[in-house]
């Protein structure tokens, strides 16, 4: 386990912490308006400065960590609790319906990721939830391929058909002898598809179809803080630092994961 790691490891668990417990580390209410205090730079007093509101920038980013983070969270179990069953399900059987399941999934795959998911909050209306439906439904595919790719490998050895001999019905066979030994490739799948979440929930705040006003997400106070950079820098700054450092770790994590997992990988 390498430095890198473990460092990333440490200041994913910072940011999850700071952000589950905002109120312990905040001394400002992140919807407070302040009078007279617009655009103050960072101090003692406003760690991350003021915004255009006098709204303490630090109370905001980390408040605004709870629902970015908690919009990739949740868009990637639920993506995971449809699109593995699916994968499984679509390689055990084959035949007609790996193809229905599969060319399902392509038609998702075909459109880019951002655009699909801007289509369905453009229906559902702009909000953190359908935000969070939208990134969930665009990230499906990637589990179910993953599972499918997974299972079509392992399907064929002799402890599946020993279960079979002894028996064991095809959910037991699928969900309890076979996943287990593909969770390698999902575990790698779901940090990437965390990393992604967040990345797409922020671009739909950035653009005004997820969290909405006065609320905060790091999208959201990026799109707000892109028109002051010149007078303060700080504003959009912070906001941004804190999901490129999400990102990161998620992807350091991801590939030590992978390279665990198999041996043979070389970076």
């Amino acid at each position: 386990m390498n430095i890198k790691f473990k460092l990333s490891i440490i200041l994913l668990l910072i940011i999850v912490l700071i952000s589950i417990f905002a109120p312990v580390f905040s001394n400002y209410n992140p919807l407070e308006i302040q009078k007279g205090k617009q655009f103050l730079p960072p101090s003692m007093i406003h760690y991350f400065g003021t915004d255009e509101f006098g709204r303490d920038v630090f109370s905001r980013t980390l408040y605004a960590g709870r629902i970015s983070l908690l919009a990739g969270l949740v868009a990637v179990i639920v993506s995971a609790l449809v699109g593995v069953p699916l994968g499984l399900i679509s390689g055990y059987y084959g035949k007609i319906i790996d193809t229905c399941i599969m060319r399902t999934m392509d038609s998702l795959l075909a459109f880019p990721a951002l655009l699909l998911a801007l289509s369905i909050v453009a229906v559902l209306g702009p909000s953190s939830l359908n935000a969070m439906i939208a990134v969930s439904i665009v990230s499906i595919p990637n589990f179910a391929r993953i599972s499918r790719a997974s299972i079509l490998t392992q399907k064929e050895k002799d402890y599946v058909d020993a279960a079979v001999s002894i028996g064991a019905s095809d959910k037991r066979v699928i969900f309890f002898t076979i996943l287990p030994n593909c969770i390698g490739p999902i575990l790698v799948q779901i940090t990437i598809a965390v990393a992604f979440a967040i990345l797409v929930e922020a671009a739909l705040s950035f653009l005004g179809l997820g969290t909405q006003p006065p609320d905060a997400s790091w999208g959201a106070m990026l799109f707000s803080g892109r028109g002051y950079l010149r007078v303060a820098w700080w504003y959009a700054f912070f906001p941004g630092l804190f999901i490129t450092l999400v990102i990161l770790t998620l992807n350091i994590i991801s590939e030590e994961i992978r390279d665990k997992l198999d041996p043979t990988t070389v970076t």
